[in-house]
């Protein structure tokens, strides 16, 4: 688990976990027999923690050096205009130890949600506390946050090694391109989120620049540029996987069901052109305007994305429901060697992964309840 972490830099965290929660698939994909307990189990021994890396995500605490600096003014801000509340909460935690926001009466400050209103200022202040590394997740029960002093939660040599703001930088963009595997100068969505802009910017002088950031990476032979047959634009991997271009190995002939947030789905384009594989994430796409499902999971085999599956755990009564299953074009499960057999071993597996011991079909997939015919 920890070499998937090192591996990928961060793995971003989601509370959502109708097919298990997101870090959880992830892991899932990549280590043999994996359990969702092993990850609380890193999180309570301070071996991960929380971090902002492209989104919410659990870091390696050794990496805590390279995530403290970053973090958005926004919280800054939330501090300074909230500047009594933050006091006393502050303090209440110091002396109280760890506490969620359901601790303190709620209060009202300057800051605002997203739509205008007025927040919990206490909330807000715990958050922005967070964001600028004075405090850190103690625990969480469900999705509540217990928030502790970052000295008491973190290592001293840990905490006492200070990293310049542009090597944080430069070393998160590295574990982007580390986590993908391909990716180019710049794409959809939040890629390269928490990086800051791609040229220099007057209203963030801080931020030196993605683009000088690569530059500089790539001087220094950490990052290779390559050009994919097919695929339009610069691509570039890290210098130590160039041998893989020169001798790839052999794609083990086995199913994994990705996560919506896997580093292997990030550059949405890149799917389309090197995999012919369109994928939308289409949770917040209205029900009558979805293609596929709600909380879909593509579905990787061998070297292919072969097509998409909509679980559901329902841990009340320990079972697994497959709402449907979407095939590429042109893929039939039958004629495709091993693949029978290798989708088999991911149902049990991810059913043990989910806690479940059975595995209902919706009615219209009886071809797929035949042909993956699985026990526990």
């Amino acid at each position: 688990m920890l070499e998937v972490f090192r591996r990928l830099g961060s793995v971003q965290f989601d509370p959502l976990a109708v097919a298990g929660r997101s870090h959880d698939l992830v892991l899932h994909a990549r280590v043999a027999g994996y359990n969702p307990g092993w990850c609380d189990l890193l999180y309570e021994r301070r071996e991960i923690f929380e971090a902002h890396n492209k989104g919410l995500s659990f870091v390696t605490t050794s990496d805590f050096p390279w995530f403290r600096g970053t973090w958005s003014r926004h919280g800054r801000r939330v501090l300074a205009e909230n500047a009594e509340v933050a006091e006393r909460v502050l303090e209440k935690v110091r002396t109280d130890g760890p506490l969620s926001s359901l601790d303190f009466e709620r209060e009202r400050g300057a800051t605002t949600d997203w739509f205008g209103l007025p927040t919990n200022a206490v909330r807000a202040v715990l958050e922005a506390f967070a964001v600028t590394g004075v405090l850190g997740l103690e625990r969480r029960d469900g999705n509540r946050r217990y928030y502790d002093l970052i000295e008491r939660l973190l290592p001293a040599d840990v905490l006492a090694h200070d990293v310049p703001l542009e090597e944080q930088l430069r070393h998160k963009l590295l574990s982007r391109y580390r986590a993908h595997g391909l990716l180019g100068v710049g794409g959809a969505g939040d890629i390269f989120g928490g990086i800051g802009p791609a040229k220099p910017d007057p209203r963030w002088p801080e931020y030196p620049g993605r683009t000088a950031l690569r530059e500089e990476l790539v001087e220094r032979g950490e990052l290779v540029p390559v050009g994919v047959e097919g695929v339009s634009g610069k691509r570039f991997v890290l210098s130590e996987d160039v041998a893989l271009l020169e001798a790839p190995p052999e794609p083990p002939p086995s199913v994994a069901f990705l996560s919506p947030f896997d580093a292997l789905v990030w550059d949405r384009g890149l799917l389309g052109s090197l995999f012919g594989f369109d994928y939308v994430w289409e949770l917040f796409v209205p029900p009558a305007k979805r293609r596929w499902g709600w909380y879909v999971l593509p579905i990787s085999f061998g070297e292919r994305l072969v097509g998409r599956i909509e679980p559901r755990i329902e841990r009340a009564d320990a079972r697994v429901q497959v709402l449907n299953v979407w095939w590429e074009d042109g893929f039939a499960p039958r004629s495709a060697e091993g693949f029978v057999d290798a989708m088999r071993d991911a149902l049990r597996a991810y059913l043990s992964f989910g806690g479940a011991n059975r595995l209902e079909w919706a009615p219209h997939l009886r071809t797929e309840k035949r042909l993956f015919l699985t026990r526990p």
